[in-house]
């Protein structure tokens, strides 16, 4: 899955980048009116009264990605704050969890699928994912990482090594 169309370009590969996955898949209004609250937030992000250059948007329907360019102005804590803030008022709007760490991400017939740690192993034994479905990385914190690192089949990720999956 290529997703250099999706991010913006002009950022800096070590932008840093914060990624929330919601618990469920959100529905076309719902990602209209979140794509526009992330677009009024970045515009106005800010770190010590210094603009951040920001960009934040829904991708593959349940995910949150929020990037931030410090090559201009370094975020600061506020201004990491402020992001959470924004995605902690979007959790409430819409009743979904962005926050549960527990739940990783795979793309499943082009759609995002959330497993628990503990359903992995059994989800691979039953063949609902195999060692090449993507997995959604969301532990990535740059441009470059996002890039390059961010959907990976599931053999190159670290539950690989965890489940003692045989990697190529």
């Amino acid at each position: 899955m290529n997703t250099s169309n999706i991010f913006p370009s002009g950022f800096s590969p070590a932008s840093r980048v914060w990624i929330y996955q919601s618990n469920r898949p959100f529905n076309e209004q719902e990602i209209l009116e979140i794509n526009e609250q992330l677009h009024q937030f970045t515009a106005q992000w800010n770190a010590h009264g210094a603009p951040v250059k920001g960009w934040g948007q829904v991708v593959l329907n349940q995910v949150i990605v929020l990037m931030a360019d410090e090559s201009q102005t370094a975020v600061s804590g506020c201004s990491t704050d402020s992001s959470v803030r924004i995605i902690k008022s979007i959790e409430q709007q819409y009743s979904v969890n962005m926050f549960d760490r527990l739940l990783l991400g795979f793309i499943v017939k082009d759609k995002v699928e959330l497993l628990p740690m503990a359903q992995v192993g059994y989800a691979l034994e039953k063949g609902y994912i195999d060692e090449n479905t993507i997995y959604l990385n969301n532990t990535v914190l740059t441009r470059q990482e996002l890039d390059t690192s961010w959907l990976q089949p599931l053999k190159n990720s670290w539950i690989a090594t965890k489940l003692k999956l045989k990697t190529a």
